[in-house]
């Protein structure tokens, strides 16, 4: 039985990664962390990493930036496996992020569905034909209301896929409104929607002279993360320390 520490267990993601786990065998959370310590899952719910004393194999975290370099210290100082979902990280965080994976097994990924992870190599491969033959390359991504970054770690990481296909070469644009000028044939502009419920859409736009392409994926329910990062935690135990991504588990699959 493989045990999970789950790190932001009451927020909306907490609550869905807890859903998946009643429905897959071998699986088990054995605590929770969150600032809401309500517990109706039957595991108990801590307010700190401090005060958890139960014994885990991996930690799947769903949480905030600001609690993750305490969350890497505890990780690091247990030995515990850690899939890192949290978003919204500095740059600070993610060399710190790198020299934990030193001594643990850190799987980071900015999306941890199965159909974003295929959609970062498609774009790959689209803009080698079309931003080579002149297309504006774009990003719209759209997310709920309560979102508290933007634009989204996915979005991000479509950026820089798209740009390691063009060796690096181009720069990234967030915002045009103060801008007055031609748009720069090197950048890619990424534009950040939040409202209601949305759970998670994003789009590449190849733009040319007579003809847009656009690839798309959107998340209708938040069970697709949920299930990834259960079946990126089951991939993590028993790794040796290193930086894994969503690409090492679906490489097994």
């Amino acid at each position: 039985m493989i045990r999970i520490l789950l790190h932001g267990a009451n927020g909306a993601m907490g609550r869905a990664v807890t859903d998946i786990v009643k429905e897959t065998d071998g699986v088990q959370i054995v605590a929770g962390v969150d600032m809401n310590t309500e517990s109706k899952a039957g595991f108990p719910v801590y307010g700190s990493l401090s005060e958890v004393t139960e014994e885990a194999d991996v930690i799947v975290d769903f949480a905030v930036a600001a609690a993750v370099d305490s969350l890497l210290r505890f990780a690091e100082a247990k030995k515990l496996p850690l899939v890192l979902c949290t978003t919204g990280l500095t740059e600070a965080q993610l060399a710190r992020v790198r020299d934990c994976a030193g001594h643990v097994a850190i799987l980071r990924s900015a999306n941890m569905s199965l159909g974003v992870n295929l959609l970062l190599k498609l774009v790959q491969d689209a803009a080698k034909v079309l931003a080579s033959s002149g297309f504006d390359m774009e990003i719209v991504e759209k997310h709920h209301n309560r979102k508290l970054d933007a634009p989204s770690g996915t979005a991000l990481a479509l950026a820089d896929s798209l740009n390691e296909a063009m060796g690096g070469a181009y720069h990234y644009t967030y915002d045009r409104h103060s801008r007055h000028e031609k748009r720069d044939p090197k950048e890619i502009g990424i534009s950040a929607v939040r409202g209601g419920g949305i759970v998670g859409d994003h789009d590449v736009i190849f733009a040319g002279e007579n003809e847009v392409v656009t690839i798309s994926h959107s998340a209708y329910s938040r069970a697709v993360f949920a299930k990834g990062a259960v079946e990126a935690a089951l991939f993590l135990v028993g790794k040796p320390a290193g930086l894994y991504s969503m690409a090492d588990v679906i490489a097994t699959r």
